[in-house]
């Protein structure tokens, strides 16, 4: 059976370390909005396969952009050594999207002003340390 999301809808789609909270480290790939049917899609071009990573090899300092609400940016970045990052997490793009759907309210940071709504969908049906773009040859 297919389901389908909340139509007329903005998600924010996430390359996430794991599936689910507290989801490591993350980067943001881009936004799917569903149509009147609740369907969506969107092409992502990139680089992923076992060799998708994020590193920070030392602190450098970073533009404090958004700093108003729960999630201020952060002005200096942590150093970490190279984490491969496998899985994929939608999150909606707004508080209010998430309660028009029927779902908790939650502020989340996972969209471009740091005030997205809860989690929708993500690929916890792998294991946290073998998600499916492990499984992508480069």
């Amino acid at each position: 059976m297919w389901r389908v999301l909340p139509p007329n809808t903005e998600f924010d789609f996430f390359v996430i370390q794991v599936p689910k909270a507290p989801f490591g480290v993350s980067w943001y790939q881009g936004d799917i909005e569903t149509n009147a049917h609740g369907r969506g899609h969107e092409r992502f071009v990139g680089r992923f396969s076992i060799e998708t990573f994020a590193v920070a090899l030392g602190s450098a300092p970073a533009p404090v952009v958004f700093n108003n609400g729960p999630f201020p940016d952060a002005s200096l970045n942590p150093p970490f050594n190279p984490i491969q990052m496998y899985h994929l997490g939608l999150w909606f793009g707004s508080p209010q999207a998430a309660q028009a759907a029927g779902c908790p309210g939650n502020v989340t940071p996972f969209n471009g002003d740091h005030n997205a709504g809860i989690q929708v969908l993500n690929t916890s049906n792998f294991p946290d340390d073998f998600g499916p773009l492990r499984q992508v040859n480069p």
